[in-house]
């Protein structure tokens, strides 16, 4: 039997909304419902699982996840929509959906789904929460100090970071120090490893 889990339905149509919330109960599960992406970050829930529907197609589930990753949050993200189509699908998993399903309507499919990004979500949410922090840490630089940690992960020399940016290596250095410190890097390879793991949620500079 599969484990009980929360599911948080994100749809903007209130019938198909209380149709999924029906089926997960009928499935075993609890259901919190949800209109929009605003509702549930205001929520904040740090457990279980969101079945999202892709509104608009190939764009509502990637903007949702971007949307947790900059308030922190992340939770496994199954999309749904009435008929996937390839390039929404490939958009929301590159995005860090877990699953792409047509919208369920009936509680194997659903509970089949459930299982696999249950399975998933453990190694996913660690490294999501990783990178979300990692982002978080990278959003206090300023511009300058982002152009040094950029080149810094590209393997530049202070000396080339300062040709690359026509200021003298004294001024490379400066930067470098203030974005260590607001970075809380102990050493180079620690804030490369930090830069790394943000471009894991896409554009950093998002």
């Amino acid at each position: 039997m599969i484990d009980r889990v929360t599911l948080h339905i994100l749809d903007g149509d209130s019938a198909r909304r209380a149709q999924l919330a029906r089926l997960a109960f009928a499935a075993g599960h609890h259901a919190e419902i949800y209109a929009n992406a605003d509702e549930l970050l205001a929520h904040a829930p740090g457990t279980g699982l969101v079945l999202a529907h892709d509104d608009p197609v190939g764009e509502g589930v990637p903007a949702l996840i971007a949307a947790m990753m900059r308030a922190g949050q992340w939770l496994p993200v199954v999309a749904i929509c009435e008929e996937p189509q390839t390039a929404a699908v490939v958009r929301a998993i590159k995005a860090g959906a877990l699953d792409y399903l047509a919208v369920p309507q009936q509680i194997a499919p659903l509970n089949e789904a459930v299982a696999r990004a249950a399975r998933e979500a453990e190694a996913h949410r660690a490294q999501r929460a990783r990178a979300a922090e990692a982002r978080q840490r990278i959003a206090r630089l300023s511009l300058r100090e982002r152009e040094v940690l950029d080149r810094l992960a590209e393997g530049c020399s202070n000396k080339a970071i300062a040709r690359d940016l026509d200021i003298s290596p004294r001024t490379v250095e400066i930067h470098r120090m203030k974005m260590m410190g607001k970075l809380g890097a102990r050493h180079a390879a620690e804030a490369v490893r930090l830069r790394i793991e943000a471009a894991g949620l896409g554009d950093v500079a998002a």
